[in-house]
């Protein structure tokens, strides 16, 4: 439960504001972020490190340009954009920690620096070791990211970093590094500006094929692959491949209840808005 709020981090013109408990040590920490992407992806991984970690509610992020909403959940609310945070086993140097950044809504491309700002001043400010961004890839038409892949298969895992370092710890974790493309959305943004501002941090991108691309159904093996590469720093996450997708198939129907929610808020706000628009 959180008991008091500290002073958040952004700025007085609007952008928006990272408002954490105020006894949150996230010093040395990994902070993991997943915002929407093809498959649900980034949603499955995050609501499974909740559960998997013990991970505990924090805090958010709050400012007008995010969707006037509250997720709900076990009869309490949470704001749109959500930080959870526990110290399970930790591989990383300097990691006990791990601070989780989570949002199953898309956020507006007028919002991603501002918002991306945000998020690295406190993660500055906090002391955190690295960032880890999770997200997700699919070929086509109207997709958020161009991937230039190599590989022919529809299971491709491909990594971004931002600095040497990071780019070593992708590599001891088998993920093969992303030679051409174009990342958006607040992956891209956040990745740019951890390179400016020197900040270690990697991104994972899953590719996620067939028609689950376009966010129809959730894509739980995809996630099962990330999951798979974290457990390289996360021990506490080791499962075998059925239990797990067995795993996120309950949380998918968590994802489903959560977005039919903001999926009706949208068409009641803004008729005629098409739901696959919010996702990859």
């Amino acid at each position: 439960m959180i008991n008091s709020i500290s002073v958040g981090y952004g700025s007085m013109s609007g952008a928006p504001v990272v408002a954490v408990d105020d006894e949150l040590n996230a010093e040395g920490a990994l902070v993991v972020t997943c915002f929407p992407s093809a498959g649900f992806v980034s949603s499955i991984v995050a609501h499974y490190l909740v559960d998997r970690l013990g991970l505990t509610f924090v805090g958010g992020a709050r400012g007008a340009g995010l969707p006037p909403v509250c997720l709900v959940q076990e009869g309490k609310p949470l704001p749109p954009l959500r930080f959870y945070a526990g110290e399970p086993i930790c591989h990383m140097d300097r990691c006990d920690k791990v601070v989780l950044i989570a949002s199953e809504i898309q956020v507006n491309a007028d919002l991603t620096l501002s918002l991306a700002d945000s998020i690295l001043d406190w993660v500055e400010a906090s002391g955190a070791s690295q960032v880890m961004m999770i997200d997700s890839f699919s070929h086509g038409p109207d997709q958020a990211h161009s991937i230039f892949d190599d590989d022919e298969s529809d299971e491709s895992m491909l990594g971004i970093g931002s600095t040497d370092s990071a780019q070593e710890t992708l590599e001891q974790l088998g993920v093969s590094k992303l030679k051409h493309g174009v990342v958006g959305g607040m992956s891209g943004v956040m990745l740019g500006e951890c390179r400016r501002r020197r900040i270690d941090a990697m991104a994972i991108l899953a590719e996620s094929g067939g028609d689950l691309a376009n966010g129809a159904i959730p894509d739980a093996r995809a996630a099962a692959r990330i999951i798979e590469r974290l457990d390289g720093l996360l021990p506490a996450i080791k499962l075998d491949t059925e239990p797990l997708l067995e795993e996120a198939q309950r949380i998918e129907e968590q994802i489903r209840e959560m977005m039919a929610t903001q999926l009706n808020q949208m068409k009641i706000d803004k008729p005629g808005v098409e739901s696959s628009g919010m996702y990859g």
